[in-house]
């Protein structure tokens, strides 16, 4: 199983203080993010795609590119790429230039994001989302599944004996996570491909949660993949942490109350009784992810979010260090002695290269 931290890239102003970092600051806190994140020994790094204010990551590639140069082991992801509104030729270059930058420790979430005018931005109508989703990554997998491209959609201009350059690192494309927080069809698509599906499990509560995640896996078996025990889940949460909880509800709730995506709503206490914020001790922390696996069932990627609202660098970097030493050790040894036989590891590049190479030889056997 794999554990990481994924990050939507706000600048908020501190509620405490009334400072907002400059976009400047808050690109570099990112970075910095992620290479504490390989430092305290988690697994993954994330980014999301915004074109808005006040969110600076626009270009995940350029900054995974530079996380990449200054890690060894982090697998760089996006926590959402716009399957909407980016060429999907453009997707299959940036995604495959940035495997062989990376030597593989590379995958993708596509997503149609959550800000109704990117469409137009870009050129789409926010009416053709599902649309576009489907009609994009079916021509995003052929750019990276064929050599030579001959394609005719509706929503851009056709392909004439076109070939995606570079090609996927050794003719393996990257792991693809499909994610979605309420649309059925993408839990669909996600299963019709035998792809990863990851719901962020933040802002709804569990029984939505565990509904989306339900039917992709049935959906997944249905085509035929495996199981739906097989099936490649993946799930988000958010967390804040003190050794006493007492002290972590009180230097949270601040930034709570005044956040931009539920700030002035429900209580904090209303937020983490019916969804799975998490705001406490480690051991809390550790007792309601591992409460996760009873919706979810068995999954491959646990994602946290924990830079958001204003929250200085400094203290997203302890909170680091307590997920990464008193946290995820547990985690990591609970959740694989839950783990049935025969429920399949998280992706890795390594390991979906060697399995190409099997069905090769398989192949040529027979």
């Amino acid at each position: 199983m794999q554990f990481g931290i994924f990050t939507v890239g706000d600048v908020t102003p501190d509620p405490t203080t009334g400072r907002a970092p400059s976009e400047h600051e808050r690109i570099k806190a990112m970075l910095a993010i992620a290479q504490k994140a390989e430092e305290v020994g988690l697994d993954v790094f994330a980014t999301g795609e915004h074109h808005n204010p006040p969110f600076v990551p626009s270009s995940p590639t350029t900054m995974l590119g530079y996380i990449a140069a200054r890690t060894e082991n982090l697998i760089l992801s996006t926590s959402t790429t716009l399957i909407t509104t980016n060429d999907p030729v453009k997707i299959a270059e940036d995604f495959a230039m940035l495997q062989h930058v990376a030597d593989g420790r590379v995958d993708v979430m596509m997503g149609r994001g959550n800000t109704g005018p990117v469409y137009p931005w870009f050129g789409k109508d926010i009416r053709d989302g599902i649309d576009l989703a489907i009609e994009n990554y079916a021509l995003l997998r052929r750019l990276w599944d064929e050599d030579v491209v001959t394609w005719k959609g509706k929503f851009r201009t056709p392909l004439q004996s076109f070939t995606s350059t570079p090609r996927p690192l050794d003719g393996v494309a990257p792991f693809v996570w499909h994610g979605s927080i309420r649309s059925p069809e993408i839990a669909e698509q996600a299963a019709y491909y035998g792809d990863g599906f990851f719901h962020n499990n933040i802002f709804w509560p569990v029984s939505h949660t565990q509904q989306m995640v339900h039917l992709y896996r049935q959906r997944y078996a249905h085509y035929g993949h495996g199981t739906p025990e097989q099936a490649i889940v993946g799930l988000g949460g958010q967390v804040f942490m003190r050794k006493n909880s007492q002290d972590a509800v009180r230097e949270f709730r601040p930034y709570f109350d005044n956040a931009p995506v539920y700030g002035h709503g429900p209580s904090l206490e209303e937020f983490t009784s019916q969804t799975p914020l998490t705001v406490g001790s480690p051991e809390q922390v550790i007792e309601r992810t591992l409460s996760f696996r009873d919706y979810a069932g068995d999954y491959q990627r646990q994602l946290f979010l924990l830079d958001h609202a204003g929250l200085p660098l400094k203290t997203v970097l302890e909170q680091l260090d307590l997920l990464g030493e008193e946290v995820v050790p547990v985690l990591r040894k609970e959740f694989a002695n839950l783990r049935p036989a025969g429920v399949p590891d998280a992706p890795t590049h390594s390991a979906r290269v060697a399995a190409a190479q099997e069905t090769s030889t398989q192949g040529t056997q027979e």
